[in-house]
């Protein structure tokens, strides 16, 4: 899924230690059905297959009704349709892959992401048929459902949290019902923190244009595509960590705080009373929702 992945279990039993090594199990098999940087996995096979009705398997279908619930309750800012958008920019392999390129999107234009009702589908025999000109990427949205699939089976043991790439999990407090400290980076200085979140069972999320960047021709780039045109977002904020009751409404959060910038992101995130977020401008400002305090020392 193109990034790192992290597991614990607060407990110090054989049987949980066994437990974990599970995990990267897991993560492949998921791999081998949403990743689209492997060419045979189920994913990379659909798009491949335009215009033709395909079944797909489990794992597969919920991951793709949650990315439509997803874009539904987004408002389209995020979208499964990003994947053309993300090669024309030149997010064409794994990030540690990404080289400098002369090739890539033109920054000036750019087409918006077709809305994914063109997409048809079969709830009975979960089947999925795309346009010739329209291919899937999950990205985000199977990185925060595959963090917090694992967490459910690890918490039978004991208090678990999953980190998927910034994606965390956690299933409630540690197992001497004190919080898990969760640190927050610093965009601004590579390496320190702003400090550190104390949560019990939600999900956490980090959006942000400081880490996932290369640069095509002259123009630096970005994987947070704006649907709206179908190219890198043009924002003034940097990063956006959101605290929600699942992993996989954090994770929609920030990406929707981060697209809409400083002006409609930070009142977007006060009007939902479930989701709690911290704001970093790319001048240096530091924007906190109205409870975020209760949750973070510095």
């Amino acid at each position: 899924m193109g990034c790192q992945m992290m597991a614990a279990l607060d407990h110090p039993s054989a049987r949980a230690q066994n437990r974990l090594t599970r995990v990267s199990e897991w993560f492949d098999s998921w791999e081998q059905s949403l990743s689209r940087f492997r060419l045979d996995s189920e994913l990379s096979q659909l798009n491949r297959s335009p215009g033709r009705m395909q079944s797909v398997s489990p794992v597969f279908w919920e991951v793709f009704q949650l990315s439509m619930d997803i874009a539904e309750r987004s408002s389209g800012l995020i979208s499964p349709l990003v994947l053309d958008a993300l090669l024309q920019a030149g997010y064409s392999q794994g990030f540690e892959l990404l080289k400098p390129s002369g090739n890539g999107i033109n920054t000036k234009t750019g087409s918006p992401i077709p809305a994914v009702d063109r997409l048809q589908w079969d709830i009975k025999s979960h089947s999925i048929q795309l346009p010739p000109d329209m291919h899937l990427d999950f990205g985000g949205v199977a990185k925060g459902w595959a963090a917090h699939k694992a967490m459910n089976k690890l918490k039978i043991y004991a208090p678990a949290l999953v980190d998927a790439g910034g994606d965390i999990a956690i299933s409630g407090l540690r197992a001497d019902g004190q919080p898990w400290p969760i640190a927050i980076a610093d965009p601004m200085r590579p390496g320190d923190q702003l400090g550190m979140l104390r949560v019990g069972r939600c999900g956490i999320a980090t959006s942000g244009t400081d880490y996932r960047r290369w640069k095509t021709g002259d123009d630096w780039q970005h994987h947070i595509i704006d649907p709206r045109t179908g190219r890198p977002a043009e924002t003034d904020v940097l990063s956006v960590t959101v605290v929600a009751p699942t992993v996989m409404e954090a994770e929609m959060a920030a990406k929707v705080v981060l697209i809409s910038g400083s002006q409609r992101g930070p009142e977007w995130l006060e009007d939902q009373p479930h989701l709690e977020g911290l704001v970093v401008l790319e001048d240096g400002s530091i924007l906190k929702s109205l409870n975020f305090e209760q949750l973070f020392s510095e």
